[in-house]
């Protein structure tokens, strides 16, 4: 569950961030950049559970390697991305205290970074969905049907 966490708290950031800008609410912004830091926090634990998760299914039926290999490459640039969110998010509240123009500025600059990780983390847990789903993956393998078609059963 918690490989989730930094997907579905992305959107919810950026949806909180939206609403924030869009009330121009220097309470409202202040809650929504502390919300992104925590987010991008979250990237942290998710990693770091990645190996041992490694470990529990690589030796499964149907686990391709190569999809665990591409899913924990693109996991170092997403936990890269979610701390460098939290990074900047930090920033903008720093600089926001000091200045309401500031925190409206840092706030836009937050949520373009927040739409991004956003990508960066949706398309990670997609690699990751096709570890274990084989049915997702873009490799061309197509289900085979187990019964003949009615017309292939008539042909002699």
């Amino acid at each position: 569950m918690l490989n989730h966490l930094p997907v579905i708290g992305a959107l919810f950031s950026l949806l909180l961030l939206s609403w924030a800008l869009i009330r121009r609410s220097p309470e409202l912004l202040k809650t929504a950049l502390a919300a992104v830091v925590l987010v991008g926090l979250t990237s942290i634990p998710a990693y770091l559970t990645g190996e041992p998760a490694e470990h529990v299914i690589e030796h499964l039926p149907g686990v391709d390697e190569a999809s665990i290999s591409e899913h924990e490459s693109m996991g170092k640039f997403a936990l890269a991305s979610g701390v460098a969110l939290a990074v900047v998010a930090v920033a903008s509240l720093g600089v926001g205290l000091r200045s309401p123009k500031g925190l409206l500025m840092g706030a836009l600059v937050v949520w373009l970074v927040n739409a991004l990780v956003f990508g960066v983390m949706g398309y990670t847990a997609h690699l990751g969905g096709q570890i274990r789903h084989p049915e997702i993956r873009d490799d061309g393998m197509q289900a085979t049907p187990s019964e003949p078609h009615e017309n292939e059963a008539h042909e002699e």
